[in-house]
């Protein structure tokens, strides 16, 4: 049996009408750049998360990357994060003219360590930004009222959470901005890249709207530096229109598909699983389990001769890597030791009874062959 990592295919044919449709419209609009489709999509995207605003742009990289500069973060500027995460998250900053500062993460859930990210903390520090790692939001409350006490805001990278919940709050609605990835690996995939920020703070917003097409408040006219061409297209907006108003069934059949990995995988020793963590809800955007024993790369290899496709996420920490290495202050070591044990399974929507089992089954036959 072929069981793959995704199966965006899956997904397609179940929406193939209604997206198609959707395409057609704006084919006959003509109209391309941001217009009705991309502020139709964003009031959706801000009723969603329960926000006042929301502002579409290229990609979840360009989310995070305006996030900063619309904050006024730049250069000699330093911004706390984590260093278990996708490269975007440090890049972003490193763009922005700023410095990221490594804090590790918690042993359980690799998310930002509040802790070791108040230590991390200067007077050089002008935002704290955590990751929602794998679709489990990181310790909020804390995390804000650690800006609060410095004075500095929390940006969200919620690139992987959307729909996610802490303490009854959407992910990315809690901190001063929110920045979301529409990559077609997400919970919410666009036919391509697309992004999201979304922020209670309308000026922020409208600051957000201008650094989006290069600064400007109307053609030829451009009041901030910066910024360049990061807009969504009416294209990526028509499509995820249409799946957004799916999200919430794709959401409980991440979840269901996740809690029968949990009840069928506990227990088996040198396995660690995805945590629950009290007061939030993930988005499941993926099934990453910890393999302990220095097997992870063993069990990788046995899946995919039976044709199940597995991922690491992130096999070397942001600040192991070449491009980020200067950035480097402490050693890290719960990040660099997560590195070596995690592997994602298939998870999404359409995985199917038959081929969830398969995982599973094959899963507990590694580890029954080699106590």
């Amino acid at each position: 049996m072929k069981v793959p990592l995704l199966d965006l295919r899956a997904q397609y044919a179940g929406l193939r009408e209604e997206i198609q449709a959707a395409l057609a419209a704006v084919c006959e609009e003509q109209a391309f750049v941001l217009g009705p489709r991309v502020e139709a999509f964003e009031r959706e995207i801000a009723t969603f998360s329960g926000v006042a605003c929301a502002v579409g742009v290229k990609s979840g990289s360009d989310a995070l990357y305006l996030a900063l500069l619309a904050l006024g973060i730049g250069e000699g500027d330093e911004v706390v994060t984590t260093p278990f995460s996708f490269f975007a998250t440090a890049g972003a900053i490193v763009r922005a003219g700023a410095t990221p500062v490594f804090a590790d993460v918690d042993a359980r859930t690799l998310n930002l360590d509040v802790r070791r990210a108040r230590a991390a903390v200067t007077p050089k520090t002008r935002a704290i930004l955590p990751v929602h790692l794998f679709g489990v939001p990181a310790e909020l409350d804390e995390l804000v009222e650690l800006g609060g006490a410095y004075g500095v805001p929390v940006i969200e990278d919620a690139a992987q959470a959307l729909g996610a919940r802490h303490h009854g709050r959407a992910a990315g609605s809690v901190g001063r901005v929110g920045c979301f990835s529409f990559h077609p690996s997400k919970p919410l995939g666009a036919f391509g890249d697309g992004g999201m920020l979304i922020t209670n703070d309308e000026a922020l917003a409208e600051r957000l709207r201008k650094l989006r097409v290069h600064g400007a408040t109307g053609k030829y006219e451009h009041e901030l530096p910066g910024g360049g061409n990061h807009r969504l297209d009416a294209l990526q907006a028509a499509v995820l229109s249409v799946k957004l108003r799916k999200l919430e069934a794709f959401l409980r059949a991440r979840a269901d598909f996740a809690a029968y990995y949990t009840q069928e995988l506990s227990g088996v020793a040198g396995l660690e699983l995805p945590p629950a963590v009290p007061g939030t809800t993930s988005s499941h955007s993926l099934y990453t389990l910890r393999v302990m024993d220095g097997r992870r790369d063993a069990l990788k290899h046995a899946l995919a001769e039976q044709g199940i496709e597995t991922a690491i996420h992130y096999p070397k920490p942001l600040h192991l890597q070449p491009a980020l290495s200067r950035f480097r202050r402490a050693e890290l070591p719960v990040a660099e030791r997560a590195a070596l044990e995690v592997l994602s399974l298939p998870l999404y929507p359409e995985l199917g009874e038959e081929r969830a089992g398969y995982v599973v089954a094959r899963v507990r036959e590694f580890f029954a062959s080699r106590p």
